[in-house]
């Protein structure tokens, strides 16, 4: 059997599910801050310009909720009509 050809994006959205299962949310904005910072630095060998909008993703991950939690402190997160739209 053949496997389905894997994209990038999908790739990508493997990478963001793992993330955000096994990596403790307060870690998860350090640890999209550092793959930002390796990607500036991609001239150099094994960095690469990847890392920049896998920092950002990852980041992303922690700065929705904390967002919300900051606009609406008794919703505990959780996003609400005036969220969506």
């Amino acid at each position: 059997m053949h496997a389905a050809p894997t994209t990038l994006r999908s790739r990508f959205r493997q990478w963001l599910r793992t993330i955000r299962r096994k990596v403790p949310p307060g870690l998860r904005l350090v640890l999209g801050l550092v793959l930002i910072c390796g990607g500036l630095l991609g001239f150099l060998p094994i960095l690469g310009f990847w890392m920049i909008p896998l920092g950002v993703a990852v980041a992303a991950l922690d700065i929705a909720p904390l967002w919300r939690r900051l606009r609406h402190p008794g919703s505990k997160g959780k996003p609400t009509r005036a969220d969506k739209g």
